[in-house]
């Protein structure tokens, strides 16, 4: 079987990623979507390909002998954005840490170098994929050398494959034709000018009967339609110029060996590194345990009551700890303790129980110790008494929260990767989507870990978070407002509220009636029945059945959304009853149906109010979320009805103003 050599058109590609993914940054504000989208290509192509040797060709800043033939020569591009540029020499240090080599050559293009290094791979018994995002290289195509191209579709990225035989079913033309062909045509992305009023099909066609500009200029009389003759005897000179532009040389004099571009390992130590720092995680899984050297935290886990009573001694005698809880109380499986350079993981099981390890937690607190953790409310519903020592507890989920309220999480990853400078393997990533608990056991080294990580960031962060608020002038806000609103939301949960089961019942009941009763007013203005639920199916009853305007076709029927409905609803009774059964139909799987699930044995529900989400301050709530109960409609707000205060209490609204 014949070696293989993959070239990467490396700017190219590197354009293609950047615009193909959402902008990137790692923690310190490095732009990294453009090498992101450029290693899964390469990645992918590897995978298919199967290449013995590897190279990427870069351009240069220089001009090339085609600046000094025409100096306009891609004078209509628009400068590189800047969050592109400042990824071109960082993904060239990534493939160096890859040992892929990269070649450059002042004077030349990336596309010269490709076409040299192909023709001398082809000659020399290789057989070539050449990837670039510019069908200027389809000239290349041979019987054995292929040219890919990545195309982006709504489905994702595509790749058109091109032999010799590709390009002549594609245009009609050979490879070497092609180049006539765009001599003819231009390239506005070039800034080549062609023949002007020679469009793709007209320059196809020529070149087709002619095989080249010059044949075809001998038999200019010939020449159809009328124009594109005109303009080919009065532009010939600079049709030629524009062969010549596109031309890729294949004869450079370039400084390589083959035996530098034979692929080894890829996924080195120092590539796993530099992914590390640019927080490219979803590409570890290509790294081996010997590549990632990870620094594995070293973990005493014990369930022996003396070794804890002597951790306890040892925090106590310290002041100042962190303190994580391997699961929710009641399920709790142990506590991860960190202090000086220590983690323990104190294990519930034989003589150390749940409630022996919440008494040990409130003796350190009465004796003055500091808790550093990473969630105070957590700690709460493990131990209530804790809140009698609030101001010895600092909660660095929250401090991190107030540093940055962008971010979408504030765990223990995201802080060690903040302000550590680590990439840690995160709990999902870990745990799928059980929790730690669930999974939690001695001899799982990965669950281990991250029952470590729970104290062991925090401790470590701790300094480093307290400084940063404190430059930021935030101390107070945290020390006054948000450590004390903690506990409130805490209360919060614990007490829940009281929903009225058989008027919840009553109002599904409610909405079943209006449902039912709108179905039959629809099927009847329909004149027949059908799935109101189903939008390809309302499509064709609106707007071929019953001739409505607005039609808006797409892949998978007419469009029935609200914006088009609502238009159509002033002058269609049978669309204002959709639009109000769709309401209900929510409203009931939503309230009258959802809610029910979450109420609790104690005739309450208890949802989750979260602190760390919204950037503006406000509270969010999950589990039910019981912020966006409906008000609008008569039956929306019905529903509140079900929502009772204790006996003696009562309900009480407040808002800031917009």
């Amino acid at each position: 079987m014949a070696d293989k050599i993959m070239l990467l058109d490396g700017h190219s590609l590197l354009n293609r990623a950047f615009y193909g993914l959402p902008d990137l940054t790692n923690a310190e504000g490095k732009h990294t979507n453009a090498v992101l989208g450029f290693l899964n290509i390469m990645l992918r192509y590897v995978e298919e390909e199967k290449p013995t040797h590897l190279l990427v060709a870069f351009d240069r800043k220089e001009p090339t002998f085609r600046h000094i033939k025409y100096k306009e020569y891609k004078g209509t591009r628009k400068p590189m954005p800047a969050e592109l540029h400042e990824q071109v020499p960082l993904m060239k240090e990534v493939l160096k840490t890859m040992e892929i080599p990269i070649i450059t050559q002042a004077g030349i293009e990336a596309d010269d170098i490709l076409g040299t290094i192909g023709k001398e791979a082809e000659e020399a018994g290789f057989d070539v994929a050449i990837v670039s995002g510019d069908r200027d290289l389809l000239q290349l195509a041979t019987k054995k050398v292929k040219i890919k191209i990545p195309k982006t579709k709504a489905s994702g990225t595509v790749t058109e494959d091109y032999y010799e035989e590709d390009v002549r079913e594609l245009y009609g033309v050979s490879p070497t034709e092609f180049i006539d062909m765009k001599g003819l045509m231009g390239d506005t992305s070039d800034n080549i000018p062609g023949v002007p009023g020679i469009g793709e099909k007209t320059a196809a066609k020529i070149i087709k009967e002619y095989h080249s500009i010059e044949n075809a200029h001998e038999h200019i009389e010939e020449i159809k339609p009328a124009r594109a003759k005109n303009n080919l005897q009065e532009y010939y000179e600079q049709a030629i110029m524009s062969k010549d532009l596109a031309t890729i040389k294949k004869d450079c004099e370039i400084a390589y060996d083959f035996k530098d571009a034979k692929i080894g390992t890829l996924f080195t130590k120092d590539a796993y590194q530099l992914f590390k720092e640019l927080e490219l995680k979803s590409l570890f899984k290509y790294f081996g345990e010997e590549e990632k050297e990870e620094e594995t935290l070293e973990v005493v886990s014990t369930f022996d009551l003396g070794e804890i009573e002597n951790v306890f001694a040892s925090i106590k005698e310290e002041g100042q700890a962190a303190l994580g809880i391997i699961g929710v109380s009641g399920n709790c499986k142990g506590l991860s303790l960190t202090w000086r350079d220590n983690t323990v993981l104190a294990l519930v099981g034989g003589f150390v129980t749940e409630d022996y390890l919440k008494e040990k937690i409130t003796e350190l607190l009465k004796e003055g110790t500091e808790l550093i953790v990473l969630d105070y409310k957590a700690l709460l519903h493990f131990s209530e008494e804790v809140r009698e020592y609030e101001s010895q507890i600092q909660d660095v989920g929250i401090q991190a929260y107030l540093l940055n309220p962008l971010q979408s999480a504030y765990d223990y990853e995201d802080i060690a990767r903040d302000y550590l400078r680590q990439m840690l393997p995160s709990r999902k990533e870990v745990c799928g989507k059980k929790a730690l608990e669930e999974v939690f056991s001695q001899e799982e080294e990965k669950t281990v870990q991250v029952a470590a990580y729970l104290s062991y960031v925090p401790f470590h962060a701790y300094p480093l978070v307290l400084e940063k608020l404190r430059e930021a002038e935030m101390e107070e806000l945290y020390l006054t407002i948000e450590r004390p609103t903690v506990a409130t939301i805490y209360d919060m949960e614990k007490y829940g509220i009281t929903v009225e089961k058989d008027a919840l019942k009553e109002y599904g009941d409610q909405l079943v009636g209006r449902i039912e009763e709108l179905e039959k007013n629809i099927y009847g203005q329909a004149g027949k029945t059908f799935n109101i639920n189903s939008p390809k199916q309302l499509g064709v009853i609106l707007f071929e059945d019953l001739k409505m305007p607005f039609a808006k076709k797409t892949k998978t029927g007419y469009s029935t959304s609200a914006d088009i409905l609502e238009k159509l609803a002033p002058d269609y009774p049978i669309v204002s009853d959709i639009l109000e059964y769709r309401q209900l139909t929510k409203l009931k799987s939503t309230y009258a149906d959802g809610l029910a699930a979450f109420i609790q044995e104690d005739g309450k529900i208890h949802s989750i109010f979260h602190q760390k989400v919204t950037a503006t301050g406000r509270l969010s709530s999950s589990d039910p979320n019981l912020q966006n109960i409906p008000i609008r409609m008569p039956l929306g707000r019905a529903i509140r009805k079900v929502f009772v205060p204790d006996s003696g209490y009562v309900f009480v609204s407040a808002d800031y103003s917009q």
